[in-house]
């Protein structure tokens, strides 16, 4: 496998040591060579122990063309739909992008989707924590039916967002990046959409179906070097009628990432990182009796798992159709993003009827 990674940021760097433990050949690019100079010198000999003389180095203008069979996009997500589109084109049988997948006014979505569909391109959205281990054991209790129906469902990813900035310290805040800008993709709707795309992934592994109401309430800081949402309250209504809830944060400290699905008969919590090194998933029946489960791993392991998961799911369509990754689930995710600003800047509740394609028609008030 021959890799080309777009970014040499944080993302970027862990993601070549990924492809790296692989064992496949990569190639990062940049438009900053600075940033270039920085994986080679801190970023990548800090984390991983030392530099790795295998993988190429290219500013984006020098990058080679069409050699690739995999590209990875881990630019800021006002870049990912050109680039996404472009890797496509370009013969890529794989592209990963990073999320969120899009701004949240889904341009270039539709064309994404119909163009990987035409070119035959499996394409993956980075939701790195909907493939581990954690997630599958309690997949493989929702699809089982170990505690009977699922009544209700609450997703949380509420971190501060100072790790962010440790692990970039060449970015001053928020208003550096991406990340202090909604509509570029930022703030806690955009960049902790894990807890989004983890819901929609519970509740299809449960058959309680898409989401199709979204209510959303967010507190916005708005001034002349920022707009972003600092806090995110989601409501949703899902297909077979069940109701639930996602809080994404960029303030509480400790971190706090964390579901529970309560069934009939008892219930399940997904615990990410609430030990160092370690997630947990307790179950849990009616009668009181509680198992817990301590998954050990570590950051680079989630994108490790990842890559595996990857072409697990290349060389099987049928497992790429269900990817927790996939495309389509990136989009989703991207719809209820689209949804949740538009409630919460209007105050009201937003349909979402997936009839009309990943659009902003996809998306109107309810009457």
């Amino acid at each position: 496998m021959k890799v080309k990674i777009y970014g040499a940021g944080s993302i970027g760097n862990h993601l070549a040591q990924a492809s790296r433990r692989m064992g496949w050949s990569v190639d990062i690019c940049d438009t900053d060579r600075n940033a270039l100079l920085r994986t080679k010198n801190d970023i990548y000999p800090s984390r991983y122990g030392a530099w790795d003389d295998e993988i190429g180095l290219f500013h984006t203008s020098e990058v080679p063309v069409s050699l690739y069979d995999m590209i990875i996009v881990g630019t800021p997500p006002d870049s990912h739909m050109q680039l996404a589109l472009s890797a496509v084109r370009e013969g890529a049988k794989i592209v990963l992008v990073e999320k969120p997948l899009s701004t949240p006014n889904l341009s270039g979505a539709q064309e994404l989707f119909d163009e990987a569909d035409k070119f035959g391109c499996n394409v993956f959205v980075g939701y790195d924590h909907a493939i581990s281990k954690s997630a599958s054991l309690v997949y493989d209790a929702l699809i089982g039916k170990s505690y009977g129906l699922v009544q209700t469902l609450d997703v949380e990813f509420r971190e501060f967002w100072g790790g962010i900035f440790k692990a970039h310290p060449w970015l001053n805040g928020p208003s550096d990046s991406y990340l202090g800008f909604w509509e570029r993709g930022g703030g806690s709707c955009g960049e902790h959409s894990h807890a989004i795309n983890l819901f929609q992934n519970f509740a299809h592994k449960s058959n309680i179906g898409r989401i199709v109401e979204v209510s959303a309430f967010m507190d916005y800081v708005e001034n002349d070097k920022l707009s972003y949402d600092s806090n995110c309250l989601m409501s949703f209504r899902t297909e077979k009628n069940i109701v639930g809830r996602v809080v994404q944060d960029v303030l509480t400290q400790p971190t706090r990432k964390w579901a529970r699905i309560q069934c009939e008969e008892g219930f399940l919590e997904w615990h990410c990182g609430n030990k160092l090194g370690i997630d947990t998933v307790v179950r849990g029946s009616n009668n009181g009796e509680t198992h817990t489960e301590e998954i050990l791993k570590t950051r680079p392991d989630d994108f490790y798992e990842e890559m595996q998961h990857i072409m697990l799911a290349v060389n099987d369509h049928d497992v790429y159709k269900e990817s927790p990754i996939s495309l389509k689930k990136g989009l989703e995710t991207m719809l209820v993003i689209a949804a949740s600003h538009l409630s919460a800047k209007n105050k009201r509740i937003v349909s979402i009827d997936y009839n009309n394609g990943f659009t902003l028609d996809a998306l109107s008030f309810l009457t």
